[in-house]
């Protein structure tokens, strides 16, 4: 099914003005955005358009009753210009899944393909070529009703924006375990990925950095005995040559990267286990010696090694590790997303 998606050019882009080796990741956007409305039970006026400020009124639903939710994806440039996708069928799926969970209408997949595809064509000349290059792109939905009761919003907006990338995190990170602070409850809406969930981190995160601490390590609402994601990231434990990652549940992201580190680990021979482990099980192996390596695996970061955490007055040292998992697995992975590596699972998605 082909859409009639509007598509207004930018005079003039604004792409050499931006230093691409010394920029902010997420303050830097290019030249176009996809914008869709929900109306009267359909989604609408599909444009894309020049990146530009929005109007909404104050008494849009959105600020007042948090409906709103996004997603994280990634575009790749390969050493042929091509541009491809990575597992965008994912993010749809998830986007839909969070729209459901927060009462906003789910969006059409041809139209979510079709607007994402166009956007990055158009703007495919800010993915540039290098090691963690690539095109940071954000579609979400926002409740949009001018009005203040406490109901679901009736109209919404459907936007995709999108920003030039580079590396996240160039450092191993030193994370504090959460004892008191909880990122989702059993029951609630940790496993979508709306807005709220994030503002909620923001507090507990800014007191472990004046603790001297990078991130977060969240454990579960009920006892605080069960890790279960590290900051905006999924979380992997090698304890002796296992993989442990925590099993999705509604207080835990279904994360793309995640299942695919998954994947690949199993595709290299290792072996991954996907299974609950408290806290007290991970400072045993850290002092007997069995913990090799944690991760955390996101969309904007892939891979991000932790060199250290603590749990409550007790802090806990790693050391580097030869053979590292998440080196690895991060290579192939990333060999995969910029097409330098075989795609036996399909993943990759051409624009």
């Amino acid at each position: 099914m082909n859409f009639d998606i509007k598509i207004i050019k930018a005079n003039e882009s604004k792409i050499d003005t931006i230093d691409f080796n010394n920029f902010s990741f997420g303050s830097v956007f290019t030249d176009h955005m996809f914008e869709c409305d929900y109306i009267d039970g359909n989604w609408t006026n599909p444009t894309i358009k020049p990146y530009q400020p929005i109007s909404i009124e104050p008494s849009a639903s959105v600020l007042h009753y948090g409906q709103a939710i996004f997603e994280g994806m990634k575009a790749y440039k390969d050493e042929n210009d091509e541009v491809w996708l990575f597992r965008p069928n994912q993010n749809f799926e998830r986007i839909n899944k969070s729209a459901i969970r927060m009462a906003i209408p789910e969006f059409p997949k041809e139209l979510f393909f079709e607007g994402l595809t166009k956007l990055v064509d158009t703007d495919r000349d800010w993915i540039k070529h290098g090691e963690g290059r690539s095109l940071y792109i954000r579609p979400f939905i926002i409740g949009n009703e001018y009005a203040i009761q406490a109901v679901p919003s009736k109209n919404y907006k459907f936007m995709i924006i999108c920003a030039p990338a580079t590396l996240y995190y160039t450092k191993k990170l030193k994370v504090l375990v959460a004892d008191k602070y909880s990122r989702a409850a059993s029951g609630g809406v940790g496993y979508a990925k709306a807005a709220g969930n994030y503002a909620g981190q923001f507090y507990p995160t800014n007191l472990a950095k004046e603790l001297g601490f990078d991130q977060v390590i969240w454990t579960d609402s009920n006892e605080h005995k069960y890790l279960e994601e590290a900051g905006t990231m999924n979380i992997f434990f090698r304890i002796d040559n296992n993989l442990i990652t925590a099993p999705v549940t509604d207080t835990i992201l279904d994360g793309v990267t995640r299942k695919s580190i998954i994947q690949i680990a199993r595709d290299q021979g290792i072996n991954v286990e996907i299974k609950k482990l408290s806290i007290e099980e991970l400072k045993n192996s850290a002092k007997n010696g069995s913990l090799k390596e944690i991760f955390g695996a996101g969309t904007a970061a892939v891979v991000s090694e932790i060199k250290g955490f603590q749990h409550k007055k007790e802090y806990f040292e790693l050391d580097g590790q030869k053979d590292s998992y998440a080196e690895k697995l991060k290579s192939i992975l990333v060999g995969i997303q910029t097409n330098k590596l075989q795609d036996k699972h399909n993943w990759r998605y051409k624009v």
